[in-house]
This record gives structure tokens, sequence and C-alpha cells, in this order.
């Protein structure tokens, strides 16, 4: 039987305020990623050594096919529950039972049809690999709802329980089956392990058993939400991963596992702190529809919060490229270099996106949504279409052209369909780019000084300079410093009942 929100029983008993959930979520949810981001990069360094560009490129040629089937399989149902103002039990098992179907026909499809994405590819060892992945749709159908009914009653505590051991025992499992020499399955059994072992934490979490599927539960609302997300995320996934596909199929896995592993380390700092960050900021933000000015304050300062995280890391990480991943993963991957650098300035107008996306789903925009995303994504596939022509590098350029183009054009869509803050979002970003642009510039030309001496030398040199330069910037750039010293503060604002006083 499910356990419903103690607020939803207990009618008589004063919700706790907004303020001090999503402070107390914030600190959870970001906590909990600093352990995922240091296991995902331990990951990283560990099987870089154990396995080759080729392993890697094998794996993601069936993940770049496949993948779409995660978007399928959650047909945007997990957001359709957290952002649903009112949610029935009967409507939750439904949705159990929808997302688990989905995952059932994505996985018997994928294993049925993985002899197509092996003659695609013109891999034969391709056809083992997809079948076994197949598994994953299933699990991960099965967990959508569970993750979803956690996420809405905001139990951040269970829902990081969860992520960081699924991702520290399928390191483990991979890392075992690396050094037993199976190379490329260690991926595989990677992502099987990680998938069942967060399945089983996040049931046993919301002691909660899906009741029987029921006509007269109304799903008609969650399902046009649902099914709109569904569309602007399959857009997104296919411009995400169609320079995957093409590089795959024109040039072979070892290119691919080279722009696998730096598109992997792009996608680290920007799914782990965009993931904990909209988990807290959407169910927020939906309560949030009918007060302007605080809808306002708590975006702005939820933008600028994670623009400032995730431009620092990018803009040190694009300076100190080159002996960070040759450091890290080792010489046989010095082609990585210069993908990821290219791939980082789209990175960068990535996470300058986010908070739009925010906008789109707290104020159940999913229909503005999509023709957004048919539009920006359609550039973005073009983009890599065209740069495709010049290789690797050229799929890496289009796609950061892609999305450069893409931050203005997002943020022109959202004034015409909402009421959002878009003037202080464009200067909140432009802002942070220009500062630790000119950061990034100061560490590259220092350790470039050093271009003879060892690697770790010009890696701390770089990051010394950056240090430097940054402290400068908030000394002589007074909007720039005010930035930081309201990140710094975010706790109190959260918190302060002069600044934002949010009851449920």
């Amino acid at each position: 039987m499910a356990v419903e929100n103690p607020n939803e029983i207990a009618r008589g008993t004063p919700p706790p305020s907004l303020a001090r959930l999503a402070a107390s979520g914030a600190l959870v949810t970001m906590g909990s990623q600093v352990a995922k981001i240091a296991v995902q990069f331990g990951g990283i360094v560990l099987l870089a050594r154990l396995l080759t560009p080729r392993d890697y490129g094998l794996v993601a040629m069936v993940v770049a096919i496949i993948g779409v089937g995660e978007v399928l399989r959650d047909f945007g149902l997990s957001s359709a529950a957290i952002q649903a103002k009112n949610l029935s039990r009967e409507q939750r098992d439904n949705l159990f039972w929808i997302n688990s179907g989905i995952g059932l026909l994505l996985a018997a499809a994928v294993f049925l049809g993985a002899g197509a994405i092996a003659d695609f590819y013109r891999e034969p060892l391709l056809r083992a690999i997809s079948q076994a992945i197949s598994v994953t749709l299933l699990l991960n159908g099965l967990t959508t709802q569970f993750r979803a009914h956690l996420n809405r009653d905001m139990r951040f505590g269970p829902l990081a329980l969860a992520d960081v051991g699924g991702q520290l025992l399928g390191l483990a499992a991979a890392v075992a089956t690396a050094l037993l020499g199976w190379g490329y399955w260690a991926l595989v059994v990677q992502a099987l392990v990680q998938a069942l072992v967060i399945l089983v934490l996040m049931a046993v979490a919301t002691r909660w058993l899906p009741g029987l599927p029921r006509r007269s539960a109304g799903m008609g609302g969650l399902l046009r939400f649902g099914g709109n997300l569904m569309a602007s995320q399959l857009l997104n996934y296919l411009s995400t991963n169609i320079g995957q596909i093409i590089i795959g199929s024109r040039l072979g896995p070892a290119p691919l596992g080279h722009y696998n592993r730096a598109f992997a380390l792009l996608m680290m700092p920007l799914t782990q702190l965009n993931a904990p960050a909209t988990t807290v900021a959407l169910p927020i933000l939906s309560r949030l529809q009918g007060d302007r000015e605080r809808y306002s304050a708590f975006l702005l300062r939820g933008q600028a919060t994670l623009m400032h995280f995730i431009i620092a890391i990018f803009a040190m990480a694009c300076a100190q490229a080159g002996p960070l991943i040759l450091l890290v993963l080792g010489q046989r991957w010095q082609m990585t270099v210069p993908i990821f650098q290219i791939l980082v300035v789209g990175g960068v107008f990535q996470a300058a996106g986010y908070a739009a996306y925010w906008v789109f789903l707290s104020k159940g925009l999913t229909g503005a949504q999509l023709y957004y995303a048919i539009v920006s994504r359609t550039l973005v596939i073009a983009c890599i279409a065209i740069g495709s022509q010049w290789g690797v590098l050229g799929v890496a350029t289009g796609y950061a052209c892609g999305l450069a183009l893409s931050w203005p054009l997002v943020l022109w869509w959202l004034s015409r369909v909402s009421d959002a803050p878009v003037r202080q979002m464009l200067v909140n970003g432009l802002r942070a780019m220009a500062g630790y642009g000119l950061c990034a510039f100061a560490s590259y030309m220092a350790s470039a000084q050093f271009a003879a001496a060892s690697l770790s030398m010009q890696l701390g040199v770089g990051i010394a300079t950056a240090v430097v330069a940054f402290a400068v910037l908030c000394a002589v750039w007074p909007a720039f410093r005010r930035d930081v010293v309201d990140i710094l503060h975010t706790r109190t604002f959260f918190r302060s009942a002069k600044a934002m006083e949010l009851k449920r």
C-alpha cells in the first residue's frame, strides 16, 4: 500500500516552509553530488587505465542508438508526476505500470533488433553487447516512478543514497571485470549492476507497493504533459548523440572512443550539478507559479549558483586540458584533448540554458518547449552534420556552435511565452562567461610559459594563476563580486523570511 506524504494526511499540521525544504534539499543533494562526481571521476581514471579507446567506442556505438529508448521509456512521466499540483495514489500506480510496460517493450525490441545494430555499424561484436544492455531499459522503467515518488516528496537523502550506491557498486563490478581481462564487457556489467542497485534501493526507500492499474484515475493531463516533454527530450537526445553515431559509422570504434571520453568528461559536471539543482528547483518553482517576484528571485539565484559552479569548472578544465587529461587518463588519450576543449565551449552555453528548462517545466509550458526544441535541436543537428565533413574535430565544433546559437534563442523564446526575468538571465550568464573566461585565459597563458616542464608543474601553475585571477576579478568588478557573495549566502537566502517567506 502506498504511503502518502504526511502533509497530505495530517492536514492540521503546519507544513514546513519551502525555504527550509529548499535549504536542506540543496545541502543534501549537492553533498551527494560531490560523492557522485568523486565516484564518476575515479571510475573514468581507473577504467581508462584498464580499457582502450576501442573498448569504449564499441559500447558507445550501442548506447548512442539504444539510449533513445531511455527517453521513450520515461515518456516525460517522471517530470509530470513531480510537476503535478495534486497526484492521487491511483495515478501513481498507473504511471508505474505505464513506465514499466514501456521499458519491457523497449528492452524486447532492442534484444530482437541487436542484429540490425551490428549490421548498421558493420561490427559483429555489437550483437551481444546490445542484447545485454537492453536489460537496463527494463530496470530503469521499473525505477522511474520510485524516483519520481521520492523526488515529489522531497526525500533527497534516499535519492542520493540510491544514486551513489548504484554508482559505487557498478564501478566496483566494472573494475573487477576489467581486471579479469574482459575488456568492453566491464562497461556492460557496470551499466547492469548500477541500474539494478538503484532500482532496489529506491523501491525500498519509497515504502510504496504499486497497486493494480485503474481506468478511472484520470491520466489525460499527465500523459499530455509527458508526451510533449518526451518529444522535446527525444530531439535533445538525437542532437546530442547524432555525432557519436556519425563517428562510429564512418570512422570506427577507436576515434569514437576518444570522442566518447571527451564527451563523458564534459557531461560529468553538467549532469552531476544540473540534476540535483533541478531536483530541488523544479518542485519549488512549480509551487511559486503564481508569485512572480518570488519565482524570479528563486530562479535567478539558482541560475547564478549553477552557472558559476559549472563555468568555473569548465574554464579551468579547458585551459588545462592538456596536462589534466594526460595525467588522469594517460598518454594514449592524447587525441581526446582538442576534442574536449572544443566541446567545453558548447558546454558553457548548455549550462546557461538550464534555467530556461526549469521555467518550461515549472510553468507547464511543455508545448512551447516542444516547439522550441524542434527549432533548436534541428539547428544543432545541422551544425553537427556540416562539421562532420571534417572528422571528429568537426563534429565537436558543430555541436559547440549549435549550443552557442541555441542559448540566445531559448531566452528570446521564453520572453514570448512566459513572464520569466529573461533580461536578468542573459546578464547573469554573460557576466559569468566573461569573468571565468578571463580566468581561463590567464591560466592557459601562464602554464604555456612552462611547456617544457612536467605536466604536474604546468597544471599547478595554471591552477594558481586562475585563483589569483579570480581574486583580482572579485576585487575590481563589483557586479561579479556581488554574484559570488550572493552564491556564498545561498542558504541564508533560502531561509531568510525577509528575502523569501515561501509556504506550501
